[in-house]
């Protein structure tokens, strides 16, 4: 395999981190190319050519009637053979934001059916209002080949509809025994080092992380989901909005790396086909 993959960013009217999502890539080593969800269409047999695909953040078909609803809609009567291909093909997806809340409705981490409600599925944030904010992360699946070598991250979210629902207590369990809850909302290092629950409970996600450090109110502070094999992600922070330092929101004020933490969710995917 090429070390240098081809990633297609796929785009549609309304979709606005696809030119930051390229880039982020383009940083990390790989090809990308945005390609718009009308040519894909017109020619599946072009999803082939590339090694990973990303769905980017922003307001798919302007999330009218819900957010990302329309593009999983078209994607699940018109490219679910695609994707179900490409997937097989050991090859990578990845969701972020408007992107997660399209891949959640194809079938990519649970299957779907029409007799039975999904196991999980993203929502109205408890705030009832969007929310653009800066989180602290831990990682829940050091398995998912975007997450390797990774513990915490420090990201932004940018949603209203990001709130991780599932089905019933035991859907949940499911989903975390197999490993598929990828990141986890937390409290930040010096509020977590005052609490008086122990390590254990606070990487499990059992204490109570409340608003703002869990933005939305997601079930056992979900912030991502990954599937069984760990080659598709999708999560509601957004990694291509901190790739370098001067994005960090106290970057004059603390000593931080050249390289933001973001870059290297799209290095570790690129360095998958090297």
């Amino acid at each position: 395999m090429t070390a240098s993959p081809r990633v297609l960013v796929l785009r549609a009217p309304g979709t606005n981190c696809d030119f930051e999502t390229a880039h982020a890539f383009e940083r990390a080593g790989g090809i990308p190319d945005r390609v718009h969800i009308n040519r894909l269409l017109e020619s599946p047999a072009l999803a082939a050519d590339y090694q990973i695909l990303c769905i980017p953040g922003g307001f798919s078909f302007g999330d009218d009637v819900g957010a990302g609803r329309i593009l999983s809609r078209l994607i699940q009567h018109h490219l679910a053979d695609v994707i179900a291909d490409f997937h097989a093909a050991d090859k990578l997806i990845l969701g972020i934001c408007n992107g997660f809340q399209v891949l959640i409705q194809t079938g990519i981490f649970f299957p779907m059916s029409s007799e039975t409600p999904p196991l999980a599925t993203l929502t109205w944030n408890h705030s009832g209002r969007f929310e653009d904010r800066w989180v602290h992360l831990a990682v829940a699946a050091p398995q998912c080949v975007f997450l390797r070598g990774l513990e915490t991250m420090y990201l932004p979210v940018a949603h209203a509809e990001g709130r991780f629902v599932c089905r019933d207590a035991n859907s949940l369990q499911q989903l975390s025994q197999q490993g598929q809850l990828a990141l986890r909302y937390q409290l930040p290092p010096a509020a977590s080092s005052q609490t008086t629950d122990t390590r254990s409970e606070r990487d499990n996600g059992t204490i109570p992380i409340t608003y703002p450090h869990n933005p939305n109110g997601s079930d056992d502070h979900v912030a991502a989901l990954c599937d069984t094999s760990g080659r598709a992600l999708g999560l509601m922070p957004h990694p291509e909005r901190f790739i370098d330092r001067t994005q960090h929101p106290r970057w004059t004020r603390e000593p931080l790396p050249d390289q933001g933490v973001g870059l290297r969710l799209f290095e570790n995917s690129v360095r998958y086909f090297s």
